[in-house]
């Protein structure tokens, strides 16, 4: 099988899945989209739901090289901050279109669904990056802190999106600082 052409569908996906929500989006249109026939996205793709759950982990995959180029710090409280902000710099980019797991976690609630499963994996992963440096950086409560700005970090993903242009990446860098402040 073709990896260009997975990759191929896989991106016509993403491109409909972020403009127009995972429910709202069909097969039919992800074939369109990519023109190919339906049985040819059913070739890499044996449903939806794999496609889905493909592109959320492709998504994660990403956002993590991305913010991993990038965060090397002199010091693990450097390094923390430095996750975290670029963090905020992805939500607060005027093409950002919400974190594709969360995303996918209100489209599909039940907490038995494999895309429900698929997208939790991404704030697991959030808050144990944000536990280990904090913990890393000497921080006694390192799973709290990591909660706390998971919190911060989702919510302003969701108000981002939902208010563009208002103050709402400033307020949750200023939360950010003092919580990173009162856990030292």
């Amino acid at each position: 099988m073709s990896s260009r052409m997975r990759d191929y569908i896989l991106e016509a996906a993403a491109d409909l899945f972020s403009r127009q929500g995972f429910n709202s989006t069909s097969v039919d249109n992800i074939a369109a989209q990519a023109q190919v026939a339906k049985v040819t996205l059913y070739k890499y793709f044996k449903s939806k739901e794999l496609l889905i759950i493909e592109h959320l982990r492709e998504q994660d995959t990403k956002l993590w090289k991305k913010l991993s180029a990038s965060s090397q710090q002199e010091n693990a409280l450097a390094e923390l901050e430095s996750l975290v902000q670029q963090l905020l710099d992805v939500i607060a980019d005027k093409n950002f279109k919400g974190f594709a797991s969360l995303n996918a976690e209100v489209e599909f609630p039940q907490c038995d669904n494999p895309v429900n499963q698929t997208a939790k994996e991404f704030s697991r992963q959030l808050r144990e990056q944000i536990a280990s440096l904090a913990t890393r950086a000497g921080i006694k409560q390192a799973e709290v802190l990591a909660l706390q700005l998971a919190l911060v970090i989702e919510g302003a993903s969701i108000t981002g999106r939902q208010q563009p242009g208002s103050p709402s990446i400033q307020h949750a860098q200023d939360l950010v600082q003092t919580l990173i402040k009162s856990a030292q």
